[in-house]
C-alpha cells in the first residue's frame, strides 16, 4: 500500500502541514489563554538572510516558530530551517530594547507532511530532537472506518500534534527574563 502523499503536488502537501500547524495554535490559544497567530508565506528580514518562510508562528511582535515544508529535499529543508531560525532570533533581538538582557530560543519544524522533524535554535547551538521523524502515513485504507490504517493515522497526527502544543506552550509560557529561558534551554540540551 502506498503513501498518499507521496504522489501529490507540494501544494497540497502544504494543506496537510497547514491544518495541523492551525489546529496546534488554536489548541495552544485554548490552553494558554494567551494570544499566538501563525503566518504563512511569511517574510522574515534578517542579517545575512531574508525572504519567506512557509510557516512563521509568533505572539505580538515575537517569533518562535519556524516551519519548513518540503517536498523531498529534507537536507535541504534542514539548512533553510536553520537559516529561518537564525533570522527570526535576530528579528527578535533587534526588537528588544538596547538595555535590555536578551536570550531567546526558536523552535524550528522542517517537514514532509509525512516526516516532522523538530530544532531547537538558540545562540548557544542547534539541537535536533531526534535522528529518527516522526512519522504520519496518509494512505487511501485510512479513509475506510474503523480500519487499523485509520487508527494508525489518528494516532500519528495526534503524536506530531502533541509534540508541537506542547513546544508552542512552552514557549509561551516561558517567563520573559532571559536567565530563566537559558536555564530552560540548558534543561532541554541535558535531555
Amino acid at each position: 500500500m502506498h503513501n498518499v502523499l507521496n504522489y501529490t503536488l507540494e501544494a497540497i502537501r502544504c494543506e496537510y502541514i497547514s491544518a495541523i500547524l492551525h489546529a496546534c495554535v488554536h489548541i495552544t490559544k485554548n490552553l494558554t489563554g494567551k494570544y499566538i497567530r501563525i503566518n504563512s508565506q511569511f517574510e522574515i528580514i534578517g542579517g545575512e538572510s531574508t525572504g519567506r518562510v512557509d510557516y512563521a508562528i509568533g505572539a505580538l511582535e515575537e517569533l518562535f516558530c519556524i516551519t519548513e515544508g518540503k517536498q523531498f529535499q529534507i537536507d535541504i529543508g534542514f539548512a533553510q530551517n536553520i537559516m529561518q531560525c537564525e533570522s527570526a532570533y535576530r528579528t527578535n533581538k533587534r526588537k528588544q530594547k538596547a538595555d535590555d538582557a536578551f536570550y531567546d530560543y526558536i523552535f524550528g519544524i522542517v517537514t514532509t507532511a509525512t516526516e516532522w522533524y523538530f530544532l531547537l535554535y538558540t545562540p548557544d547551538g542547534i539541537s535536533c530532537t531526534s535522528k529518527n521523524p516522526l512519522s504520519i502515513r496518509f494512505v487511501e485504507s485510512a479513509l475506510k472506518e474503523g480500519s487499523e490504517e485509520e487508527k494508525e493515522l489518528y494516532k500519528s497526527v495526534k503524536r506530531v500534534m502533541e509534540v508541537i502544543v506542547g513546544l508552542l506552550k512552552d514557549r509561551v509560557d516561558v517567563e520573559k527574563m532571559p536567565v530563566v529561558k537559558k536555564q530552560r534551554v540548558c534543561s532541554y540540551f541535558e535531555e
